[in-house]
């Protein structure tokens, strides 16, 4: 092994498509984006399907993927992650889901999977003691954990006095199931759907149950609690339902990626199922805050954390949010801005402090999200690898155009990212 570094940056959702009101330029091409293209410049580009063509990977099995795990020969679910990542109790035979509070309608209506965007921790905080304190499950003996994490976002895990079962159907109705793999729908009718098993056995039908119970009384609970009055009295949206999805009764059992590669992996990631992924995976977690709504205060804790840390591991992983969520929003200027905002107070502040000829960086994304579409797609993002030893292909720019000629080609799986980048710390050729 040699004595170089690697820093792996992924930047959440920022692929995307051509957009008109750009001058048909991506989000990041249209972006200024002056050390990322430093970067492009000095290194090798190329695109990757970070799970594979025809999925439009959800966030975790995309990260499982680029971090050298086929999603196709785990066990994955995204609730199960997600607790764990949340620092929840998940063990086999506990039923846990990944959680939206969401603002339900008349006749099931869903008016806003993510109720308006604008809850902030403290309110979700608040919506979930009430949940824990007043929801009691009835139909089967059971109980329950229900933790707010970031925002709209939560994590349920349920404990019955028999092992429960995954084989339930999907209840937020932008998401299906393929091969077990959950993925993200084009087009979807917005009406909470009814949890039913999905095989004929006790356990799966106690479990659906169980979750209808628990997505009904929480809807009581909330739909009157002051916080949605406050909310309601300032023109803001309730958030007076909880949609579930992920479920799963298991952790995958994943490789330990510090021992598989000889490596010293440390994690900045903020996000729940991101750290659940990195804890799963063996490596450190060094701890940061969750995202606030000040990226570029957010990129300048990230990159002192990673600067501060640089002696203690030679292999980082680093999860930035930021992009994804415009790309949901349809908001192509925004996205634009907050690559922008990434380049320039995360990369621009650890690249004057970095030895090039000492470190491997490679960006990329986990998944595209493109503004015409507000979903995650299965198009292929964009890849650099540059430092170390690695040749220039004599590209200037870093956009999904330019990554297209580069030296790298297409990768057709996440997969196949992380054998090159320890090829890379090694010396060798890619």
């Amino acid at each position: 092994m040699s004595n170089l570094k690697l820093i792996y940056v992924v930047i959440d959702g920022m692929g995307d498509l051509p957009i008109e009101d750009l001058g048909n330029k991506t989000p990041l091409e249209f972006a200024e984006t002056p050390n990322m293209d430093f970067l492009a410049s000095k290194g090798k580009l190329g695109l990757m399907y970070t799970v594979g063509r025809g999925i439009a990977p959800e966030s975790h099995v995309a990260v499982i993927s680029i971090l050298g795990y086929d999603p196709h020969s785990y066990y994955i679910r995204r609730g199960p992650i997600e607790a764990y990542g949340a620092g929840l109790d998940v063990r086999d035979g506990y039923l846990a889901l990944r959680c939206n509070f969401a603002t339900l309608g008349p006749k099931g209506v869903i008016i806003d999977r993510r109720a308006g965007r604008d809850l902030t921790n403290e309110e979700a905080f608040e919506l979930a003691q009430a949940i824990n304190r007043m929801v009691r499950l009835e139909s089967h003996p059971a109980e329950f954990e229900f933790k707010s994490t970031v925002n709209y976002r939560g994590a349920l895990v349920i404990r019955g006095k028999i092992p429960l079962s995954d084989k339930i159907s999907v209840m937020d109705p932008v998401y299906t199931s393929i091969a077990g793999i959950e993925v993200a729908k084009m087009s979807a009718n917005m009406i909470l759907r009814e949890c039913v098993p999905l095989e004929d056995s006790e356990t799966a039908r106690v479990s659906a149950d169980l979750v209808n119970e628990f997505v009904f009384k929480s809807h009581m609970v909330l739909d009157k609690h002051e916080v949605n009055r406050r909310r309601e009295a300032r023109g803001k949206l309730k958030a007076n339902a909880v949609i579930v999805r992920g479920a799963g009764n298991a952790l995958p059992k994943l490789f330990n990626i510090c021992e598989k590669y000889g490596v010293n992996f440390a994690c900045l990631a903020d996000m729940p199922v991101e750290k659940g992924v990195a804890r799963l995976s063996g490596m450190h977690l060094i701890e940061v805050p969750f995202p606030s709504s000040d990226l570029a205060h957010d990129c300048l804790i990230r990159a002192e954390k990673l600067l501060s840390n640089l002696e203690k591991y030679n292999c980082f992983y680093i999860h930035i949010k930021g992009p994804d969520e415009p790309g949901h929003d349809g908001n192509s200027l925004l996205k634009a801005k907050m690559i922008s905002m990434i380049d320039e107070f995360f990369f621009g502040r650890i690249l004057p402090r970095i030895d090039l000829k000492d470190t491997v960086i490679c960006v990329t994304a986990d998944h595209s999200t493109p503004c015409k579409l507000r979903a995650h797609t299965d198009d292929p993002v964009p890849l650099l690898i540059s430092g170390g030893k690695i040749e220039s292909d004599g590209i200037e720019k870093f956009s999904e155009k330019e990554c297209r000629r580069g030296s790298i080609g297409v990768l057709e799986s996440g997969t196949m990212l992380m054998p090159l980048l320890i090829k890379a710390i090694k010396g060798k050729s890619i």
